[in-house]
């Protein structure tokens, strides 16, 4: 790692990119885990503290490997952790991470298959009652079939996230236990020196021939099958990542943003819409010269209101007159007599309300 700065770049970027994969789906499941068992909202502190601790505990983690441990080429030309301390400073955070968040994932999905068989034996009535509510049911308490509605459109929302999150955290535990494995394998102990004595023996008689030796190296460590499968499922990480949140309107979206880059569409604008002009008279192509014409209603002046006659002083405008049709029936009309009336005859005056006399 001191004496080649490529290896100690590139050996550092790989094992702080399982830093971030693993961390960033602790967090993922944990947001998940909130919104579907605790019905918790996520706000911005929430997100402001994923970013903290996505950020800063990989670098932690790193920083601590690279002074303790270091890299350095361990498969062919591929820079990997050293074996020294590796566990203690990279495998077991790695691996404690990972187990905390499957227990968490499978914890969610657990509850959220509860949730589902109860709410099949749910029979009560979500219809509307003629009862009065009672205090129980206006409490914040929701029933199975309702808690299901709610779980059912948060997993429609977040199924894509969940799938990743187990990919990976399955890949990571298999990595992890593989390269554990292969650390206490090569360990200079003398367990791994008597395992290693017949292939060290074949390579000395066949002078250095390590295809005719192959068949004692297998029981040294790992066989090629293995970490074969090993480095196929480290690649296709990416691809089941674009698999599950790849969308049709990606594409839509990348063509419209090359389109209004590249193409340039001559639209017509008119002359009115461009704000240029200061004089308003402008927009009507009038001359400056020109009065101009006076507009066709006038507002009535403050003297012309007061001559209205009203009694609450033109507040409400000029009165009209008002003319009963013929045919209604809504003005008072006087009574006729009846035949054996002594003289008496209807006064409005004494009845309804004397009329304002402008």
């Amino acid at each position: 790692m001191y004496s080649d700065l490529s290896c100690a770049w590139t050996g550092s970027l790989l094992l702080f990119g399982g830093w971030v994969v693993v961390v960033w789906s602790l967090i993922r499941t944990v947001a998940f885990h909130l919104q579907v068992c605790w019905e918790v909202i996520l706000g911005r502190k929430f997100m402001w503290g994923s970013i903290i601790c996505g950020l800063g505990i990989p670098i932690l983690g790193q920083t601590v490997m690279l002074i303790y441990t270091g890299v350095s080429y361990r498969f062919g030309s591929i820079c990997h952790i050293n074996i020294n301390h590796s566990q203690q400073d990279y495998w077991i955070p790695l691996l404690a991470l990972s187990a905390a968040a499957l227990v968490l994932q499978l914890t969610t999905m657990a509850y959220c298959i509860y949730v589902y068989v109860k709410s099949l034996f749910d029979h009560t009535s979500t219809t509307n009652s003629s009862t009065l509510p009672s205090y129980s049911a206006s409490t914040r308490t929701l029933t199975a079939r309702q808690a299901y509605r709610r779980i059912r459109r948060v997993l429609k929302l977040q199924w894509r996230g969940v799938a990743v999150v187990l990919v990976i955290i399955g890949n990571v535990i298999f990595f992890a236990v593989v390269f554990v494995h292969l650390n206490d394998a090569v360990k200079p102990t003398k367990k791994t020196m008597a395992k290693a004595e017949p292939w060290i023996a074949c390579l000395t008689l066949t002078k250095g021939d390590r295809n005719r030796c192959e068949q004692f190296a297998d029981e040294i460590g790992p066989n090629a099958a293995t970490l074969l499968a090993v480095l196929l499922l480290l690649s296709l990480v990416g691809f089941w990542t674009f698999i599950l949140f790849f969308r049709p309107s990606f594409v839509h979206g990348w063509i419209d943003l090359f389109k209004s880059k590249c193409v340039h569409r001559h639209e017509y604008i008119s002359a009115d819409a461009r704000g240029k002009y200061n004089d308003i008279r402008a927009y009507e192509m009038l001359n400056s010269s020109m009065k101009t014409p006076e507009p066709v209603l006038k507002s009535p002046t403050p003297s012309r209101m007061d001559r209205v006659g009203s009694p609450d002083g033109g507040y409400f405008g000029r009165e009209a007159n008002y003319v009963a049709p013929s045919l209604s029936f809504s003005a008072p009309k006087r009574p006729r007599p009846p035949s054996s009336s002594q003289g008496r005859e209807w006064v409005p005056e004494a009845t309804f309300a004397r009329g304002y006399k402008s």
